[in-house]
């Protein structure tokens, strides 16, 4: 059974940095895409970063220059990097692993930045 595990938000001036972690189980990890997403309250929940299982990267625009996303095939875990971390991040922040014929949503991992 595939699971998923975040960790590391929590609460942090603007300027400053996180780093979220992602840990899957399960035997797929090498094959998933791996996605963080993030919902601020009363606002959808928005694609913010995206690691293929060949290495690709994607990014949102307003976190480009910002976040950096990587990846341990042999940890089967992700992490977002967040640096230069603005009020308007604040979020509920959530892993999602994709693949081939299925997909996992993490439980979220609140980050809060103060101005």
């Amino acid at each position: 059974q595939v699971q998923l595990v975040e960790s590391g938000g929590g609460l942090v001036q603007a300027g400053g940095s996180l780093r979220l972690s992602c840990a899957a189980s399960g035997s797929i990890f090498s094959i998933s895409t791996m996605d963080w997403y993030r919902q601020a309250p009363g606002k959808q929940r928005d694609m913010v970063a995206s690691i293929t299982s060949g290495g690709s990267l994607d990014y949102a625009d307003s976190v480009k220059g910002r976040f950096t996303l990587s990846r341990d095939n042999a940890k089967n875990s992700v992490y977002l990097q967040m640096n230069s971390l603005k009020p308007e991040d604040t979020a509920v922040y959530y892993c999602r692993q994709r693949w081939p014929g299925g997909s996992l949503w993490g439980q979220g991992t609140q980050v809060t930045v103060s101005s």
